[in-house]
């Protein structure tokens, strides 16, 4: 299996017994952290929660003062906070089975519902089984472009790419509602591969989940208001905005900046454990940041670690990101990691170069990784 990379003096080859040891390592990390889990994490999350909460009060509690516009941005950032929190931090690590271990209600990934429009079982099959499972595989993780943009040269151009800076701004805008709509496929349903029969219940359960996130934000609050209504719908409208700018940012910034890689079926059937961390970690990339920026990311600034463990409670990936870097510098893989203005610039440029014809855009040859196979070792062009 050929994997592009960013090394300078050759391709980095990657023996069977070399893959296993890395591997061997990584589960040797993930046990340490399973058997240290305990009180200190159940703390953490409680706090998210209770800070959560008081910010969402608070946020609600100012919109009674909308009518002066400080009361009104006020209320606007502290909803937009609770939100960020509620879908970052708490909602997506719960969901992921991150605190399972601590068998209290309300904060397993069996029970748990997020400030969303996109109903949780839609999420966790799409995200949790789908993306995770098949990261970075083209025609596996739709999380490659999310059945709407060209986000890799693997993806065929069409000349419906030539809009892909005005629908990456689409989704980013109303990004809740694209992670709404993802599990059904449009793509697919266009190609007649999706029958109504499967998509009905998907239809039924996002108008559910929709429906009461609707009357929750744009009417029960709004008229407990009363005149003022239409500040408080304007400023729910304007939290929900925040909420979306930022989670996409920083979940694009985690899967399509400069250096991230993807991968054919071929290249990853019959994976070892060893072969599938090495694919985690060639296709995710970190952010840089401080404890604050970690926490408003729900983590997912750490997404190789993210990757590499994702049902370990995420406040551990930055004491774990030293040694899974360490590890990348010894067997040669790259450690995708910037700030944030890089990773974002990467991604915007890459959205934007990627909507026109190949032909146009002059890329700079890569050497690659070559990660040797116990069944064949392969070279083909990522």
């Amino acid at each position: 299996m050929t994997i592009l990379t960013e090394g300078k003096d050759g391709p980095v080859i990657l023996t069977p017994d070399q893959v296993e040891e890395l591997g061997k390592a990584l589960d040797e990390l993930r046990a340490r952290v399973e058997a240290d889990l305990g009180e200190r994490d159940r703390d953490y999350i409680y706090k998210i929660i209770k800070t959560q909460r008081g910010l969402e009060i608070a946020g609600r509690g100012l919109m009674y003062l909308g009518f002066l516009p400080p009361f009104w941005l006020a209320g606007v950032a502290a909803l937009g906070v609770s939100k960020i929190l509620d879908n970052m931090e708490i909602g997506h690590n719960v969901m992921h089975g991150q605190y399972d271990w601590m068998r209290e209600r309300g904060i397993n990934s069996r029970e748990f519902d997020w400030d969303t429009v996109c109903p949780a079982d839609q999420w966790k099959h799409s995200h949790n089984y789908m993306h995770h499972t098949y990261t970075n595989v083209h025609d596996m993780d739709r999380d490659i472009g999310y059945g709407i943009l060209r986000m890799d040269e693997g993806q065929k151009w069409h000349p419906y790419y030539l809009g892909n800076p005005v629908y990456a701004f689409l989704l980013m805008t109303f990004f809740e509602w694209g992670v709404m709509l993802h599990d059904l496929e449009f793509d697919n349903i266009v190609k007649g591969k999706r029958t109504w029969a499967e998509i009905k219940p998907l239809l039924q359960g996002q108008a559910k989940k929709a429906s009461r996130q609707v009357v929750k934000d744009y009417v029960a609050f709004p008229l407990l208001t009363g005149p003022l209504f239409f500040h408080t719908l304007a400023g729910n409208a304007a939290a929900n905005l925040v909420r979306n700018l930022w989670t996409y940012s920083i979940i694009f910034c985690g899967h399509f900046p400069s250096g991230v890689q993807t991968f054919t079926k071929e290249e990853t059937e019959v994976e070892t454990r060893g072969e599938w961390y090495v694919r985690q970690m060639l296709g995710s990339a970190n952010i840089k940041g401080s404890k604050l920026f970690h926490i408003l990311s729900g983590n997912l600034s750490h997404q190789i670690e993210h990757h590499l463990f994702p049902d370990i409670p995420a406040n551990r990936y930055p004491e774990m990101a030293p040694e899974v870097k360490a590890l990348a510098e010894k067997y040669g893989l790259p450690y995708n990691t910037g700030r944030f203005s890089k990773q974002i610039g990467s991604v915007w440029a890459k959205i934007f170069l990627l909507s026109v014809p190949d032909r146009f855009v002059k890329r700079a040859p890569k050497p690659s990784v070559i990660v040797m196979r116990n069944r064949k070792a392969t070279e083909v062009g990522v």
